[in-house]
């Protein structure tokens, strides 16, 4: 979905586990012990080898784990933010598609 802020275009996609959607994983284990953020709602994966992982992004304020029912927010220089679904559709208008 193409959206708009700023005077800019920006696509609005809702995050899909196995869609290349991340720039990366962190250890959940790391996640909880480093205390970074809270960890409630965090996406949780699974790997084959029993470790569960914490899918992020990385932007100009450093990484951003994504959480349950979180949006990719990508601009068009390329740099990624996270978005929560509670807040996604009062900062981004969705554009009319022909």
């Amino acid at each position: 979905m193409r959206c708009k802020r700023a005077e800019f275009e920006v696509d609005v996609v809702k995050y899909e586990i196995g869609k290349k959607m991340e720039d990366g994983f962190e250890s959940w284990s790391e996640v909880v012990t480093q205390g970074w953020i809270i960890t409630d709602f965090l996406v949780k994966v699974s790997k084959p080898d029993g470790n569960i992982v914490c899918p992020y992004v990385k932007s100009r304020r450093g990484w951003t784990f994504i959480g349950e029912g979180d949006y990719i927010i990508t601009e068009p220089d390329g740099s990624k933010h996270v978005c929560g679904a509670d807040k996604v559709f009062e900062r981004f208008i969705p554009l009319e598609t022909e």
